[in-house]
């Protein structure tokens, strides 16, 4: 965790409410220059707690050094931004007695307290029409890759394949795809589904998904064969609509109507985002920002992605990611 104090209030907050009592909670202080020291005090007495602080270097080493001083037999990975119902808990215990499985995860939603921006972001993260429903909440799924922000894994699994690698970004995938190599059990809950804030501005969020499609490619070279269709969606429909764009201009320019029908893949799109998420969030408001959210999600992510190509496939340079520094800012 970094600078999070506000954040981490509300995940204590919330643990204090859940229906399953017997956890331990370790709070990680990633060389934050804002700690939440006072607020972790708030909660001593309530919570069985564990707090500490080390030198800044990144999720996956930071979580490693709170995996090594927990003590349970499973041990479940949060984000400081997101919430817990009060059920989460007994959620997972309830999958684990019914049927264990080495490793899990599970979906994410908006909270009704969220800004209508956190509202549509949230919403352009986990649409059909934008990320192929590929990032949870379905109960039928192949391969379920659980994501940090809500992660679970049996303690000797977590310690046999050594822990998040030190990649800065789509480290979690990263250990997802060890854990199916390793020959391990991994599943989606649906029911242990959280409340993910994600980031609370557009500019914040299109640095989030552009250093994601930089992982998808890091991701690919550290495992080939990880990258599917889906991934490249994003990218396809960047290069896609800009194509279009520029096909509408040439033509208007040329005095041709043609431009119109250059144009009207995009206005459908933006008609079906726009009535989803409205339908969705009961808000013509949050419908009207998630058109913007798709597309920063969507063009963030594949120009990360043509980048990252371009440096690491053509150029063949070394692994890397961008807005290290001011992504959280």
């Amino acid at each position: 965790m970094f600078n999070r104090p506000d954040e981490v209030d509300e995940l204590l907050q919330s643990l204090t409410l859940q229906t399953e009592t017997d956890f331990e909670v370790v709070i990680v202080e990633d060389g934050s220059t804002k700690t939440a020291e006072k607020v972790v005090e708030k909660y001593a007495d309530q919570l069985a707690i564990h707090y500490f602080k080390k030198d800044n270097s990144g999720p996956g080493p930071s979580r490693n050094y709170g995996v090594e001083r927990a003590q349970g037999e499973y041990v479940v990975i949060l984000d400081s931004d997101v919430v817990l119902p009060t059920g989460y808990l007994q959620a997972i215990t309830d999958e684990l007695s019914a049927n264990p499985c080495d490793a899990f995860g599970g979906p994410d939603r908006a909270h009704e307290s969220f800004t209508q921006v956190q509202k549509a972001i949230s919403y352009s993260m986990t649409s059909f029409f934008t990320t192929g429903g590929i990032r949870g909440g379905k109960k039928k799924m192949d391969k379920f890759y659980p994501r940090s922000f809500n992660m679970g894994v049996n303690r000797s699994v977590y310690n046999a394949l050594g822990g998040f690698s030190r990649m800065r970004f789509g480290e979690d995938i990263d250990f997802s795809i060890r854990i199916f190599e390793g020959g391990y059990k991994c599943r989606l809950f649906p029911e242990a589904w959280v409340w993910h804030k994600r980031r609370t501005d557009m500019d914040k969020f299109f640095k989030q998904v552009f250093n994601s499609g930089i992982a998808r490619i890091n991701l690919e070279k550290r495992h080939p064969g990880s990258m599917k269709l889906v991934h490249l969606l994003p990218t396809v429909f960047t290069i896609g609509t800009i194509l279009l764009i520029v096909l509408a201009l040439v033509a208007r320019m040329l005095g041709s109507w043609t431009w119109l029908y250059f144009l009207l893949p995009i206005e459908i799109f933006c008609l079906l985002i726009f009535i989803d998420s409205s339908i969705q969030n009961k808000s013509l408001t949050v419908g009207a920002l998630s058109i913007e959210a798709a597309f920063v999600q969507l063009y963030g992510y594949g120009f990360g992605f043509l980048k990252a190509w371009w440096q690491r496939c053509v150029l063949k340079k070394p692994e890397f990611s961008a807005y290290e520094k001011n992504f959280y800012d």
